[in-house]
């Protein structure tokens, strides 16, 4: 069930038509998905003070209404080792179109994998499952399954890529937490039944996951009024 600032947070976003990854990622914590420490600084200060609290390094991403695709612009960089790298890239995207502010949060490590939900006018909720960040259009490795997903669902996508060896361990590396991928493929599923009515998608990407769980780096959700996607 949505809560009083869920609610709030998706009626604040229809200005834009989306909801900017700030608002997107306290809506999927509200929900209780894994979202890195972050917060959304309007000035350097606020940008400086948060860094140092959660230590470098840190990644920042542009926060802007007019910028939907981020890395189009150059505007995420990851790894920012200290004060004056962040002051830099401050001072770069506060000359970004539309600017509101930068998103400075902790690094996320692990497997990258994407998760999406699209609103099919004919079959409702579809929810994807795939190899995430800059792996998603080279390997076009990705299943779908309708929404709600079930236990048996969840499990038949984890099985279903062709890269299974990755999320099993590769090479002597760590399998990722199959139990906890699962349990946010089927938490995100529920979110978004819940949501089917007032968005159009959402895509998590790159979806980190290791042996120690999974954490969505990236959110963005789209709302039905929106037509620049």
């Amino acid at each position: 069930m949505l809560t009083e600032a869920m609610r709030a947070i998706l009626a604040e976003a229809r200005q834009w038509g989306w909801v900017l990854e700030p608002e997107a990622k306290r809506l999927f914590a509200l929900w209780g998905l894994p979202v890195p420490k972050f917060t959304w600084a309007r000035d350097i200060g606020e940008a400086l003070r948060f860094a140092e609290e959660i230590g470098y390094p840190v990644a920042a991403k542009v926060v802007s209404p007019e910028v939907v695709h981020k890395s189009d612009v150059k505007g995420v960089v990851a790894g920012i080792g200290g004060r004056e790298e962040l002051e830099e890239v401050f001072a770069r995207f506060r000359a970004l179109p539309g600017f509101k502010g930068v998103l400075v949060e902790e690094m996320a490590e692990g497997l990258e994998l994407i998760v999406g939900a699209k609103v099919d006018h004919q079959f409702g909720p579809v929810i994807l499952f795939g190899i995430g960040g800059t792996g998603v259009e080279i390997y076009k490795d990705s299943v779908l399954r309708m929404a709600p997903l079930t236990e048996k669902d969840a499990d038949a996508m984890l099985t279903g890529l062709q890269a299974r060896p990755l999320l099993e361990g590769y090479r002597g590396r760590d399998p990722v937490d199959r139990q906890g991928l699962t349990r946010f493929l089927l938490d995100f599923s529920r979110l978004v039944m819940t949501l089917e009515e007032r968005i159009t998608s959402i895509d998590i990407n790159p979806l980190f996951c290791s042996s120690k769980g999974c954490i969505a780096a990236d959110a963005r959700i789209m709302l039905p009024s929106f037509e620049g996607a």
